[in-house]
């Protein structure tokens, strides 16, 4: 399948890696949960994959049909399964991940806050900004050093 760079994505960070075998199970959740997934009766261009045993990403081509409310509601409900399921949390925006030694890390705000703050995480340090909204800038915008994030706007009084 080959996904247009304006496909809408949505990202869900864990708060912990998922170990292979979850990672296998969910994506099989994931693929069943994509193959049938409408818009209004209209098939949805969907895939959904795992990034570095931490982030769920689902792209859905608006090309061939618009997602709804409702379509986007059915999503939700099964990241809020796999949460329940996997003891997880995957809605907690305030859980930053960032990597050390090219290896994802999870931390919660006030524990990036310190990091900051002691000059573990530095300017370059790479980021997630999982509020990228399409495939492009999962691309370009999604890993970013501190400094070209929008974390450098939130933590600055620390720069």
């Amino acid at each position: 399948m080959s996904f247009s760079p304006q496909s809408r994505v949505w990202i869900y960070q864990s708060d912990r890696k998922f170990t292979s075998s979850e990672e296998n199970e969910i994506l099989n959740k994931l693929a069943a949960f994509t193959s049938q997934w409408k818009a209004h009766g209209n098939e949805l261009l969907a895939k959904a994959e795992i990034r570095y045993g931490f982030f769920i990403i689902l792209t859905v081509d608006e090309s061939q049909a618009g997602v709804t409310g409702c379509s986007i509601d059915s999503s939700v409900r099964l990241i809020k399964e796999i949460e329940q399921e996997y003891h997880v949390d995957l809605f907690n925006r305030f859980n930053m991940a960032y990597k050390v030694n090219g290896e994802v890390v999870v931390n919660s705000k006030e524990d990036f806050e310190t990091l900051v703050n002691i000059k573990q995480v530095t300017p370059e340090t790479i980021v997630f900004n999982n509020m990228v909204q399409n495939l492009a800038e999962l691309e370009t915008k999604w890993e970013v050093p501190f400094q070209n994030s929008w974390h450098s706007t939130v933590f600055a009084h620390l720069l």
